[in-house]
């Protein structure tokens, strides 16, 4: 599992890491300090830097984003910051229940984008994934996501790829029926994941899957009910916050 380094380089993590917000929307200065936890002289150096080498663009508004070596390749329809707003304090929660790493995610075309991620204090665990982006019909809440899509829109965004879409609608078809999707070691060895969408409020569209993820070897069929119940708990309370944001 790719966990962070022992002897971490902090500011090569916070470049990496802002590059990915940039890939999310314009940012400012501050929001950039403020979700990197650094000063604003800080978060405008390392800015500074990534216009200098082209990953990003600054804005008649004086706002970022991302420039010509860093653009999305499917935008993400989902408003991200309110998303994140939102499931955050319920995401701190499920960690505390479930005492495993949980995730935030939404659907950008064929691939899942970890928005947030929190991680669980357990000595062996799955680590931080906000930024990364992994093919959603591998991922717990990618196929969760997948999922909830009619059937026209999910061969347009298949067709041309190298995905079964035969069995991958297979796959769909019992995710809807038991309402979770599981990736069990189809993204990295040894990681287990398991994902639910959350709900737009009165609508029947998903806004964002989460999902809890953990080493293979906690991994306990006995446990599936608990993490779903908890999942599915946290995804009502993420869209009842939607709906009152």
């Amino acid at each position: 599992m790719k966990n962070k380094p022992p002897y971490a380089i902090d500011s090569v993590d916070h470049a990496l890491h802002l590059a990915t917000m940039l890939q999310e929307g314009p940012l400012g200065v501050s929001e950039a300090a403020s979700r990197l936890g650094v000063s604003r002289s800080t978060a405008h150096r390392l800015l500074a830097m990534l216009v200098y080498r082209d990953f990003a663009e600054q804005g008649p508004d004086r706002r970022y984003q991302a420039g010509p070596v860093l653009r999305p390749a499917d935008p993400v329809g989902a408003p991200v910051t309110l998303l994140r707003q939102a499931a955050m304090p319920h995401l701190r929660t499920l960690v505390e229940r479930v005492r495993e790493t949980v995730n935030l995610q939404v659907l950008a075309g064929t691939e899942a984008r970890f928005l947030a991620s929190v991680e669980c204090e357990q000595i062996l665990r799955v680590g931080d994934r906000a930024g990364r982006v992994l093919p959603a019909h591998l991922v717990s809440g990618g196929k969760a996501l997948l999922a909830a899509l009619p059937a026209a829109e999910l061969t347009r965004r298949y067709a041309g790829t190298d995905v079964n879409l035969a069995r991958l609608r297979r796959e769909l078809g019992l995710i809807r029926r038991r309402g979770f999707a599981i990736n069990d070691q189809l993204t990295e060895t040894g990681l287990t994941a398991i994902g639910v969408s959350i709900p737009w409020p009165s609508t029947d569209e998903p806004a964002a899957a989460v999902s809890v993820a953990l080493p293979s070897a906690r991994f306990d069929h006995d446990l599936l009910p608990t993490w779903v119940g908890a999942l599915s708990a946290t995804a009502t309370a993420i869209a009842r916050d939607l709906g009152e944001g």
